[in-house]
């Protein structure tokens, strides 16, 4: 499964691959391109980026991907041709904010939000690092519609 570093420009597009369950991280603090791309090689990860001048570096080459637009959809579209990404088989396994892979929430957790159904008829995710709890709420089907047009695009696109 491919692993992302995005620019701190692409914040939001690193939000949805981390819907979508791919390991993404996001450039901050205004780290030098050179750092980033030699972050990139040593996790075996691609650059996402709208830099059009990163291929100036030469550790660039086979990491960076400039995508032409800062349009979501066109990114997204964009990425599902090059990599063939899959926008639904791993859709909400990490954490939205600090990328950690997600698990099944504790009784605590859920105890937490009353308004949750009780037991385990809704599934309810936790992370392990921040303790942000996910369940399927309207910000949950907002990014699942999202996903799941995306994916129709990728499965139209590929007949």
């Amino acid at each position: 499964m491919e692993r992302f570093l995005c620019d701190e420009m692409l914040a939001r597009l690193c939000r949805y691959l981390r819907a979508a369950g791919y390991d993404a991280a996001l450039a901050r603090d205004g780290i030098r391109d050179r750092v980033l791309l030699q972050q990139c090689r040593a996790e075996a990860r691609r650059f996402l980026t709208l830099d059009r001048r990163i291929h100036e570096h030469k550790a660039a080459a086979d990491v960076a991907v400039i995508l032409p637009t800062p349009r979501l959809e066109d990114q997204a579209q964009i990425l599902a041709s090059v990599f063939g990404l899959d926008w639904l088989s791993c859709a909400f396994t990490r954490c939205l904010v600090d990328n950690t892979p997600l698990l099944p929430a504790t009784a605590g957790q859920r105890a937490r939000f009353p308004w949750l159904p009780k037991g385990d008829a809704e599934p309810v995710s936790a992370c392990p690092d921040c303790g942000r709890v996910y369940w399927r709420g309207s910000h949950y089907r907002r990014m699942r519609e999202r996903l799941e047009a995306w994916q129709r695009q990728r499965l139209a696109a590929l007949h």
